[in-house]
């Protein structure tokens, strides 16, 4: 059960920072910041608090570490310039990296393997592979370090 909250948690910090991406508000102050955009307080209050503090997280750890996130998706998406990249993947990469690059409390196959389902889930048939191929590669990357 609680990978299934996990997966719920990171789907719903993707959305809240592609809201935040879409309507250009990633610089807004943090304390402006609703990390849980697009849902009404029935649903967040369903939430526990668990997952809550989780998203929470994510949602302001990914903001907080947003400009040396972005560096490392441009060191590794070779042929497409972040700005170029789909608003749904580039958020998906930018929880993926975080969690790889400053949390580091899961696996980083854990983290790649939510991040290529979220892809699946929420974004085009083949963007799976492109996220797959940036995350693969910053994770052999790491590892030698």
């Amino acid at each position: 059960m609680q990978n299934k909250a996990r997966h719920h948690d990171r789907s719903i910090a993707v959305s809240t920072l592609y809201s935040l991406d879409f309507n250009n508000l990633l610089d807004a102050p943090m304390m402006d910041i609703n990390p849980f955009q697009g849902m009404n307080d029935e649903e967040v209050a369903a939430l526990d608090e668990e997952d809550r503090v989780f998203i929470r997280f994510l949602v302001f750890g990914t903001l907080e570490n947003r400009e040396k996130i972005d560096s490392l998706i441009s060191k590794y998406s070779l042929n497409r310039p972040i700005e170029k990249i789909d608003t749904v993947d580039r958020n998906i990469l930018r929880v993926a990296f975080y969690q790889l690059v400053f949390s580091r409390d899961v696996h980083p196959a854990i983290v790649i393997d939510e991040a290529v389902k979220l892809s699946q889930e929420l974004s085009n048939d083949v963007s799976f592979k492109f996220i797959n191929g940036i995350l693969d590669a910053a994770r052999k990357d790491l590892e030698k370090r």
